[in-house]
């Protein structure tokens, strides 16, 4: 098994609409720079956050070639490129690889359930031996409360065995840090990311990767300084604060929070907008969102 490449705090990131719903390209690069700028050691752009699964192959390919016309590094970009389609996930998987990304994060199909280990398995391995190639770096995406469909650590231990120089880590949004916990211990030098940066400093100790975190749309500095300074008693309470934001923020729609909150931030209602089948927050959730937010003492990024 090749050891983990990427380490640090990874933002999946938002994606704006404009009024018609498509994507704005514009607010999107403004956004990932800021996030650079803000200390984010990369972005995990087309995830859960981003509405990626409610964005077409060809959105996705757009975007990504304006961050890439931006003059955004590719290695600091790791796409979603999973689908339900397997054409679809080879295609995305295959631009993001060509056009130099640091790696590719993989749902696993999604629509089908239940479905056997062996079909996962050929889900993935399909993809990897496409493009056949020791240089594309996938990380599994393990997400099963969206999903519906868990990555078991049995299938990823054969995946690492099988294609050693291709599956280096992956994102645990399971939400259980038992899973992250047994999974580190099993494979010790694969890349495991948090799914929330409430596992950060857990996850760290167990000797993982860092975060692939929705809040470092909002808070990404105190979330970098944790992944900086995450040892002693200084850790422990960097981590109570970083939690506590998460916490007041996940009490509503996650992804309308967090664009609930950019928007404030940026004086810009533009970021309120949502595709459908999602809706905006209506105006007292914001309100509510907000005054928790500012209870727990938190202030928007410089």
């Amino acid at each position: 098994m090749v050891s983990a490449k990427l380490r640090g705090v990874f933002c999946p990131v938002l994606t704006p609409f404009d009024e018609q719903l498509r994507p704005d390209a514009s607010r999107f690069i403004e956004h990932c720079e800021s996030l650079l700028h803000q200390g984010c050691h990369g972005l995990a752009v087309f995830g859960t956050t981003g509405e990626a699964n409610s964005l077409s192959v060809k959105e996705r390919i757009q975007l990504l070639e304006a961050l890439l016309k931006a003059g955004i590094p590719p290695e600091l970009i790791a796409p979603g490129t999973g689908c339900a389609a397997l054409t679809d996930t080879i295609t995305l998987t295959r631009h993001a690889f060509q056009s130099g990304c640091a790696g590719a994060l993989i749902l696993p199909p999604y629509y089908y359930k239940p479905v056997e280990e062996e079909g996962l398995y050929r889900s993935f391995a399909t993809v990897i031996e496409d493009i056949s190639d020791n240089g594309l770096n996938v990380y599994l995406y393990h997400i099963p409360p969206f999903s519906g469909v868990p990555l078991e650590i049995g299938l990823i231990k054969r995946l690492v065995k099988d294609f050693p120089h291709n599956v280096v880590g992956l994102k645990d949004s399971s939400g259980v840090w038992a899973y992250t916990d047994t999974l580190l211990k099993t494979l010790p030098d694969f890349g495991v990311f948090s799914g929330s940066e409430v596992f950060l400093r857990d996850n760290l100790l167990a000797k993982g990767c860092g975060t692939i975190t929705a809040s470092a749309n909002i808070n990404a500095p105190a979330i970098c300084s944790l992944f900086e300074h995450w040892e002693g008693s200084n850790g422990i309470s960097k981590q109570a604060e970083i939690t506590a934001i998460r916490r007041a923020v996940q009490k509503f729609p996650l992804i309308q929070a967090l664009k609930t909150v950019v928007a404030d931030n940026l004086k810009d209602d533009a970021w309120l907008t949502v595709r459908p089948p999602l809706v905006p927050l209506t105006p007292i959730a914001r309100k509510s969102l907000l005054e928790s937010l500012a209870k727990v003492g938190y202030t928007p990024p410089n």
